[in-house]
């Protein structure tokens, strides 16, 4: 835990009124690197988020990873006093995330034009499904179906088999990734003309955007990409393995001298020598040979001992690791990658450590994740009510601690 940097976005405002994953992943990175992040939850349950997956007292573990550093407000935005405070806290702000349906905002008279008329500095954020704009705006959208439609999911199965998600929600959290680049862009504008902006971050963009030669490949050959299972169509050899013991190991000896390294360890030196198989496209042509090859070797072979092997050989290979293994890896702890906080009420909890990793100013976990409504009071006092205004909205039920 590195509290001795205030972080190099120490000083930025930020204001969170998204829930779950998506917004909330964006304004985490910020604030895990100095911002100081105000996140609004409804009275009552606050972001659904807490409940999610596995609880402890009450509450979601991932809740101590996504909303760590930040501080907690609980409003009802449909009340117009809320709707109120949250335009004084705009108007201070340096960055607004949102992740709602489009046309929420504007529906609580909150949307970035008026927002931005008060503070032409603001860089609003917002994150859905497919956009501000085209046929698909007022459609719902969650990550998993921004994966389907981005060409993720066609992609993910053995083949033959109906496609799989990948296991986590990659769908938000490349968007939020995407999210958090875009307020970095803004701000550099920012600092250059004194104007803040809008960004429009669609779900399904964010994943298309990582989907490589997918396009083009269609555009220029008709080529519709099918599932491969563990294997990367088009780059070769690079799949799993399976060994001795009944467990595999991920081989990438697509690189054309460590194809030449991975054949000698393999022992298959005529492999190594044929100039057919000196360049990519040519091991392309015969990858089910090589994979054969490979995988009578490794089914010879325990795990460890492949890796051994490997790694002995400077070629790129590694295990499928449960959690179990990345929370025992000694790697991952010298990274400072299994990071061990103490919980309000004294317990010990390993979460993620921060990344990226800078020299000067990196990150670090200053603050636990807040309960509801935590800092309603103190924030609210910080754009200017006065405790009986605090009072009076609490008793109409507008704010809540």
């Amino acid at each position: 835990m590195d509290t001795s940097t205030p972080g190099p976005l120490a000083g930025l405002k930020v204001l969170e009124l998204g829930q779950l994953i998506a917004g909330p992943f964006a304004a985490k990175t910020l604030a895990d690197f100095g911002a100081d992040v105000v996140k609004v939850e409804p009275p009552g349950g606050g972001d659904p988020l807490r409940k999610w997956r596995l609880l402890k007292d009450g509450t979601s573990v991932w809740w101590q990873v996504q909303s760590r550093n930040k501080r907690s407000v609980a409003l009802d935005l449909k009340e117009p006093a809320a709707q109120d405070i949250v335009r004084k806290l705009a108007a201070e702000a340096d960055v607004l995330v949102e992740n709602f349906r489009p046309g929420a905002m504007e529906g609580w008279g909150l949307g970035p034009d008026a927002l931005l008329a008060a503070n032409p500095r603001l860089i609003v954020l917002r994150i859905s499904g497919y956009g501000q704009t085209g046929p698909y705006r007022d459609r719902p959208g969650f990550g998993v179906v921004a994966e389907a439609m981005s060409g993720l999911r066609h992609l993910t199965a053995e083949p033959g088999r109906v496609p799989v998600r990948v296991g986590v929600s990659i769908g938000d959290t490349l968007a939020a990734l995407h999210g958090v680049i875009g307020i970095l862009l803004a701000l550099h504008h920012r600092h250059a003309t004194g104007k803040g902006q809008v960004i429009d971050v669609a779900l399904y963009e964010a994943v298309f955007n990582c989907m490589e030669s997918l396009l083009p490949e269609y555009s220029a050959f008709g080529a519709v990409r099918q599932a491969a299972g563990s294997a990367l169509p088009g780059i070769a050899p690079t799949n799993a393995y399976k060994c001795s013991d009944g467990g595999y190991a991920l081989v990438a000896g697509n690189g054309d001298s460590i194809f030449r390294r991975l054949m000698g360890v393999i022992g298959r030196p005529d492999l190594a020598a044929d100039p057919a198989l000196a360049t990519n496209d040519g091991r392309v042509a015969r990858v089910a040979e090589l994979d054969a090859a490979i995988g009578a070797w490794t089914g010879r072979h325990t795990v460890d001992q492949v890796l051994a092997a490997l790694d002995e050989a400077k070629v790129p290979a590694g295990r499928i690791y449960t959690v179990a293994d990345i929370a025992a890896d000694p790697h991952y702890k010298a990274r400072g990658m299994l990071e061990e906080v103490r919980m309000d009420d004294g317990s010990k909890l390993l979460v993620p450590g921060i990344v990226p990793k800078l020299s000067l100013t990196p990150g670090g976990h200053r603050r636990n994740a807040p309960a509801l409504g935590q800092d309603t009071d103190a924030v609210l006092r910080e754009v200017g009510l006065t405790e009986v205004q605090i009072q009076a909205l609490k008793d109409r039920g507008v704010v809540s601690n």
